[in-house]
């Protein structure tokens, strides 16, 4: 809660001096401090105020004073300006240090802090004090949340509430516009949130008056011609080309419009003390004038900064501070602009935010608000049937698999499978091959060189070895054959389909028995990228690979076998190893709707690190000694990596790019990672929610949207919370994914953010209306 601070001139006057108290306390309660002070005679301060304001108004800028003045061009420069300004501050802030007053300063300091947010009220009679430029106290200047408003030693409460609108209400009179630009002061406040503004351009006064007495205003705004006139004893409006009259003229019916709810009077023109001081007599609680002749801009730009801090959750003080303190960039041109902007405050009233006009309103409205709560749930769930329906179609599948795409990449990072050792054959190796004389025979791995592979891994006696090459060819090499033969912990690997060359596949290498074949078949969904992991199928008759496991399934059967693990079908048709059954993919999966899900399909849990395994090279490996412990009873796969003519390279989640695809014997490697990682170390598989859980999280999230509309009626407060539940929704489905389940991610935000836009029309959130007579 901020402080309101009053500081009381009781008695006095420049040339005797002023006595001062100083109260302290909590905003909305009584003073906890208080403390009386004084400040010594200075019969020269309104010298110094009156040099200064001469200056000012002999600069020759376009006011907004009275129409019929003809302005004063080149009689005093600018620099005059700023040196009158200059030695104004330093008296005014040299008098403030008086000796006399130090109690008071100290006090303040005491007990306020640089982080408070200090609403400041100056009670004061003298209209001289009261011109002063409080807001260049240097004691102010500590404090960045500081506001000082102007108010009469005589006061009164309005006791009788507000009458409740739907909306804000603003009065806006476009008063005499010649030689000004007032269709800027229009068009922004026709952009106010949850405002209806009703505009009376250059009204007669029975026009203004029965506009006053019909309806229930919050705020009143005049742009035009005005000035303050008697010693600041009453002020003066044009409200056309003929016709100006004075508050007084006004007292009835803007005392009406004060009973009826009238918070807030702006008067965006010239030299409003006067006004202000007439206002404060209707006891309207809050006015923000010009303390002086105001430049056109300055009035634009002061009101578009002070709307938009306003109407987004600053409080009415902060909102002045904030458009005064930003018209400092406009000073080259228009010197003191930030000297102009003052509040004028009825001290028995608190200051409104925007949200309190509406929160006002929902206080009155009670009874309709529950009656919009149905509607709120209504709305929430037909929006939820809606996304459902359309994710059914597979309309938003490659959203959901993009979105899904990133949170893969945004994992956080494993460590390398020590399972596994990966030798690799790329374009070095096989230059290398070809410098040694050796065929390739269309393939990249020579009989000699695989024979000379195979025999030093057997030294080293590895638990299962993947040659995920294929040679569909016999062995020329003698002493290759029984190796190929012989090797009961070798797997070779063959391919099902290949329907870009129009063939029933690829067979396996002869040699190699067909219980010791996997298939290399790959699935990708539409966009090219490989997602899943087909670990059986059924081949077709004509295919020339009958293998009906993939080689990543047969080196993980040969793998866990020592550890007595072996695979079995459950009654479901899902395949079991150990304790662990591995659940297929549905053809009505989150996120794949309508896919082929034949055979045994997983979702591929990709190990979130660039290097799955250890990897050597061919050359590398063969020339080379080797550690035992890298070999030994491990994994090894064998493929190849090199970008030639037919490079073995498929798209995945981290990357569609060439440059950014994976070797299909990583992707094996994955696959095999995942599956042993499963059964061995409880790392989760990636599996979808049940339909029934995808249905209430959408549904969930998207009447969480229509409560925000519901509770909330500043629209910046209402895309804060938005924004916050979307980010709850991401954090909670990418935590939720890395524990293995896919939630939907895109269809919530769409229900969350469809139904908090809907419901913010229905409760009249978003409108924003102005009437112009």
């Amino acid at each position: 809660m901020g402080k309101l601070v009053v500081l009381k001139f009781v008695d006095g006057d420049f040339e005797k001096g002023f006595a001062v108290s100083l109260q302290i306390g909590e905003e909305r309660d009584r003073p906890t401090t208080e403390i009386s002070g004084k400040l010594p005679p200075c019969p020269e301060m309104p010298l110094y105020y009156n040099h200064w304001q001469s200056s000012y108004r002999r600069l020759g800028q376009t006011y907004r004073l009275d129409a019929d003045q003809v302005q004063i061009t080149n009689v005093s420069t600018t620099q005059n300006c700023y040196h009158t300004a200059h030695i104004l501050r330093a008296r005014f802030n040299n008098w403030l240090q008086a000796e006399e007053f130090r109690p008071v300063r100290e006090k303040w300091l005491e007990r306020l802090l640089p982080t408070d947010e200090v609403r400041v009220i100056l009670q004061a009679d003298d209209s001289q004090l009261q011109r002063l430029p409080w807001h260049l106290w240097d004691l102010l200047e500590r404090y960045p949340k500081a506001e000082i408003g102007l108010s009469s030693p005589t006061y009164d409460r309005i006791h009788k509430p507000p009458t409740p609108n739907h909306v804000v209400n603003i009065l806006a009179i476009v008063g005499n516009s010649q030689g000004i630009d007032t269709k800027a002061d229009q068009l922004l406040l026709q952009n106010c949130t949850n405002a209806n503004v009703s505009f009376l351009v250059e009204p007669q006064l029975q026009q203004l008056t029965d506009h006053l007495w019909q309806q229930n205003w919050d705020i009143l705004f005049f742009a035009g011609h005005s000035s303050s006139q008697d010693n600041d004893a009453s002020g003066r409006i044009y409200l056309n080309q003929t016709d100006s009259l004075s508050i007084n003229e006004l007292k009835y019916a803007l005392k009406k419009a004060i009973e009826r709810g009238l918070q807030l009077a702006i008067f965006n023109s010239c030299d409003g003390l006067g006004l202000a001081r007439e206002l404060a007599d209707l006891q309207i609680p809050q006015i923000i004038v010009m303390r002086e002749p105001v430049p056109d801009q300055v009035a634009h730009e002061f009101l578009k900064y002070f709307l938009d801090a306003f109407a987004n959750g600053e409080s009415l003080y902060q909102a002045v501070r904030q458009g005064r303190e930003r018209l400092q960039g406009l000073e080259d041109k228009f010197p003191c602009a930030t000297w102009l902007p003052v509040i004028c405050q009825n001290p028995a009233q608190i200051p409104p935010t925007w949200e309190d006009f509406i929160r006002v309103r929902n206080t009155h409205l009670f009874a309709n608000v529950k009656q919009k709560f149905p509607l709120t749930v209504f709305s929430g769930l037909a929006i939820a049937a809606v996304v459902c329906g359309v994710r059914f179609l597979g309309l938003l599948q490659s959203t959901e698999l993009t979105a899904l795409d990133l949170m893969m990449r945004s994992r956080p990072l494993e460590s390398p499978d020590q399972r596994m050792l990966i030798i690799t054959i790329d374009d070095t190796d096989l230059a290398f091959q070809r410098q040694q004389g050796e065929i390739l025979k269309g393939t990249s791995i020579s009989d000699t060189s695989l024979q000379k592979l195979l025999t030093k891994l057997k030294q080293y006696q590895p638990s299962v070895i993947g040659l995920d090459i294929y040679r569909d060819f016999p062995a020329e090499q003698p002493n290759l054959v029984p190796h190929l033969q012989q090797t009961q912990n070798l797997v070779g690997v063959c391919k099902g389909s290949d329907t870009l060359e129009n063939i029933k596949g690829i067979a396996p290498p002869p040699e190699i028995p067909q219980e010791r074949i996997g298939y290399s078949d790959f699935i990708h969904d539409s966009d090219g990228v490989v997602r899943r992991h087909l670990m059986y199928m059924n081949q077709e008759p004509a295919s020339l690979c009958s293998a009906p496991y993939a080689l990543s399934m047969q080196l993980v059967f040969r793998y866990l076998l020592p550890k007595r693990i072996q695979p079995k079908f459950t009654p479901q048709g899902n395949l079991q190893l150990g304790h662990t059954v591995l659940p297929r993919l549905s053809s009505h999966a989150s996120g794949y709707q309508g896919i082929d899900a034949s055979g045994g399909q997983i979702l591929l849990n990709y190990r979130a690190n660039k290097k799955i395994a250890e990897q050597v090279t061919l050359t590398q490996f063969l020339n080379n000694p080797l550690n035992s412990r890298a070999i030994n009873n491990k994994i090894i796969l064998i493929g190849v990596t090199a970008k030639g003519d037919s490079p073995d390279y498929w798209s995945t989640p981290y990357g569609n790019l060439f440059n950014e695809q994976m070797p299909g014997v990583l992707l094996q490697a994955h696959m095999v990672s995942q599956i042993l990682s499963h059964v061995l170390d409880g790392r989760p598989l990636l599996r979808v929610s049940s339909p029934w859980i995808d249905l209430l999280w959408i549904s969930g999230w998207s009447l969480v949207g229509g409560i925000i509309a519901w509770r909330l009626s500043s629209l910046s407060r209402l895309s804060l919370a938005v924004g916050i539940s979307c980010s709850v929704v991401y954090v909670s489905c990418f935590g939720v994914l890395i524990c293995g389940v896919w939630l939907p991610f895109v269809p919530s935000i769409i229900a969350l953010m469809g139904t908090t836009t809907v419901s913010a029309i229905q409760n009249g959130k978003i409108r924003v209306g102005f009437l112009t007579n």
